[in-house]
């Protein structure tokens, strides 16, 4: 099995990190359209989206089953799928893949349930090493805000209530996600993460993605011709 860092591909991996209510998402849409505006041929990925552990996902949370290690095992079944049949064929084929959240999701989250740092970076041991990981870096309070917006309220297991933080799911989420950014914060030099300031307005976060994008996109093969978009016609039609 090839292992980080070992894999021999053509294409380019770009994935995005970072609390939720940081705005990775719209970036990673954003320039999903730009690159394929570009004429070049891009795939999506998107963590905890393999078919193979849907229903016992859903199962599990429905049913509150699912342990930290439990956890932290169907989501590296689940991206080992993903892996294999998403990522590695179209990046051999020489294609763009972008990835909403990557092994770097599974370090921060599952650590911050308590799993052991050493194991859970051993259990991807055979992932991609991406061409560019950006971490969109946000305030706690600032993410709150933007999700308490957006929603009715926080969901057991991503407020982390699995693992008793605090009775208050609101609350329980504020903590779980404090451990979460401490992690990502380790791992910026760790891994060489991309910051991005996730407080900055939309445009200029995606200009500073495209900038990094292009320089490592220089030899890369296109699909055909690009046509110009305009960035402020795409930026209202990708909320998180």
């Amino acid at each position: 099995m090839e292992m980080y860092g070992k894999h021999s591909v053509h294409g380019r991996l770009f994935v995005v990190e970072g609390i939720d209510g940081s705005g990775k998402s719209t970036q990673l849409s954003l320039l999903y359209k730009w690159l394929e505006s570009e004429g070049y041929a891009v795939v999506f990925s998107e963590w905890n989206s393999s078919p193979l552990v849907k229903k016992v996902t859903r199962r599990g949370k429905k049913k509150k089953l699912l342990t930290p290690m439990t956890f932290s095992l169907i989501h590296a079944t689940d991206f080992a799928d993903r892996a294999a049949h998403r990522i590695i064929p179209p990046l051999k084929a020489g294609s763009v893949v972008l990835a909403d959240r990557y092994i770097y999701t599974a370090f921060a989250r599952d650590v911050g349930r308590g799993v052991d740092r050493d194991w859970v970076r051993d259990l991807y041991a055979f992932a991609v090493k991406p061409t560019v990981a950006f971490y969109f870096r946000v305030s706690l309070d600032e993410a709150m805000a933007r999700l308490r917006t957006g929603r009715a309220g926080f969901k057991f297991y991503e407020a982390g209530a699995d693992i008793g933080l605090a009775n208050d799911l609101a609350e329980s989420f504020c903590l779980f996600q404090a451990r979460i950014i401490e992690e990502y914060e380790r791992m910026v030099d760790e891994f060489g993460l991309v910051v991005i300031d996730a407080s900055l307005p939309i445009e200029a976060q995606q200009n500073q993605m495209r900038k990094v994008v292009a320089d490592a996109l220089v030899g890369a093969k296109k699909t055909r011709s690009s046509r110009w978009v305009d960035l402020t016609s795409l930026t209202g039609e990708c909320p998180e």
